[in-house]
């Protein structure tokens, strides 16, 4: 069984899939005139105000659901695993697919804008919804809905709990070994897996607006407070800084782990981390209350920005600055040895380098990091799970759908936490490649289409320059069919 899910993720995340992430970026990076760069101050003051409604949440909180999914496990974990298999040299191709992947991030993020319905009182959308309504492809659509749903329902969940486990355990230590029906785990893993469990189950039965209600709390607090201790460990280190950016760059073009590897491992882990084009993060910009769809697009580019430039950049200058890594060859043959062999999925990385500064108090605080990070994260997941079980019942009414999702999403969760993170990350690293694949080629198709988040920003652009008091977007004067809900809303 191990053997096959390592082969399919090698079929998965084949070059093919690592240059079509790079080369989508990019893509988009020209056509939009690096609208990342350029609208970075619209960026700022759209993300400041935005307002929810009964049908929508607002952009910020939007995008704090939305960095919920995107910063996670992978800038703690994930980054100690592209150092750790890919070298320091990965850490600038994380910084590459980031940069690019903005744009990409704009273009899929519109789209939901564009193409979103309103269901019950709440509005809803995604890539489903925008290749089922852009290109009238209802089976594409509909594959996509059922990978997002094993992605986000099953296999991603099974990272982000591990990550907890593993962080926590490091923390407290083991303490006495259990056997149950599941085989035999410590009592620490135990213990944090089913407070897990009960946790998120008491969150996701609240339903959407708890969700966002709840992340809007804390990703911005865990962020920040991670951000500030990176800094703090920086700043007492800041003459090695130089050396350490140099190191990244010089090892990104003559990697000690090879070029495949260090491209590879860098782009698999910065899509992962950031999800730019994995069609994930554009469920979150389609349930904002804004007044055009290049407004979300524009804040979920920025969601981009802080999940790597930022976060994933101070665990990557932490673990580097303080030597708290090793980098492992073919067959586990250690090409750079600095600590004891740890596994590099894992987050012992990071903790160990926190360690290093701030003795025995540096486990703890990435445990308690990571919980948030990986819980919020887990809350996403379910939500974005949520949209595509709600997509497919509008065609197939399923009852009792949603809540099998609940369970299962738990029962992932659950199965995570006392798991070995090699097998989960696989798991998972397949969850996002699947929708990754599905989604890029989706939106690729869309452009040569009808260019629908093109003419979005254009239209936007225009307004901008005519400095109009108020936003307004009619899909129809711009030639873009079926968005239905846009157009409502100018006849009332």
């Amino acid at each position: 069984m191990l053997e096959f899910v390592n082969t399919l993720n090698g079929i998965i995340w084949s070059p093919a899939l690592i240059y079509l992430c790079l080369g989508a970026g990019l893509f988009y990076s020209i056509l939009t005139r690096f609208a990342q760069v350029r609208h970075f101050r619209e960026m700022w003051r759209l993300l400041l105000s935005g307002k929810s409604s009964d049908k929508g949440i607002s952009s910020f909180q939007a995008l704090a659901v939305s960095l919920s999914g995107r910063v996670g496990t992978g800038n703690i974990a994930g980054v100690a695993a592209a150092i750790g298999f890919g070298g320091p040299g990965a850490v600038f191709w994380m910084w590459v697919v980031a940069f690019f992947g903005a744009a990409t991030a704009y273009i899929e993020s519109t789209l939901a804008q564009i193409y979103k319905e309103e269901d019950e009182g709440l509005y809803r959308g995604g890539p489903a919804y925008y290749i089922e309504k852009a290109l009238g492809q209802k089976w594409y659509a509909w594959l996509f809905a059922i990978a997002t749903i094993l992605a986000t329902g099953l296999l991603l969940p099974t990272v982000q709990s591990n990550a907890i486990g593993a962080a926590v355990e490091q923390a407290v230590g083991a303490g006495n070994m259990v056997e149950t029906a599941m085989g035999t785990f410590s009592a620490t893993k135990l213990f944090t897996a089913t407070a897990v469990v009960l946790i998120l189950g008491f969150i996701i039965f609240g339903g959407v607006k708890r969700i966002a209600r709840f992340t809007e709390l804390v990703v911005p607090f865990m962020a920040l407070a991670y951000i500030i201790i990176a800094m703090v460990i920086i700043a007492l280190n800041i003459t090695e800084l130089p050396g350490i950016v140099s190191l990244i760059v010089t090892d990104a073009f003559t990697p000690m782990a090879g070029v495949g590897a260090a491209i590879g491992w860098g782009v698999k882990r910065g899509v992962y981390s950031n999800e730019a084009g994995q069609g994930t993060g554009p469920h979150a910009a389609a349930a904002a209350e804004v007044q055009h769809p290049a407004q979300q697009g524009l804040v979920q580019a920025f969601s981009v920005y802080v999940d790597t430039l930022f976060v994933c950049t101070a665990t990557a200058f932490v673990i580097l600055i303080t030597g708290q890594y090793n980098v492992v060859g073919e067959g586990a043959a250690m090409i750079q040895q600095n600590i004891a062999n740890v596994d590099p999925n894992s987050p012992m990385f990071t903790q160990l380098a926190l360690d290093s500064v701030f003795s025995g108090a540096g486990s703890p605080f990435v445990a308690i990091s990571l919980f948030f990070f990986a819980f919020t994260t887990i809350l996403a997941y379910y939500f974005i799970a949520e949209n595509n079980v709600t997509y497919i019942n509008r065609h197939f009414h399923i009852p009792g759908l949603t809540f099998v999702l609940k369970v299962m999403i738990m029962g992932a969760t659950l199965f995570g936490c006392l798991r070995e993170a090699g097998v989960v990350w696989t798991l998972g690293d397949i969850g996002v490649g699947l929708m990754a694949w599905l989604n890029i080629v989706g939106i690729l198709i869309i452009f040569l289409v009808g260019r629908p988040a093109i003419k979005a920003l254009k239209d936007y652009e225009r307004q901008q320059k005519e400095k109009v008091k108020e936003y307004s977007f009619d899909p129809e004067a711009l030639g873009i069919k079926n968005a239905e809900l846009w157009q409502d809303k100018l006849k009332k």
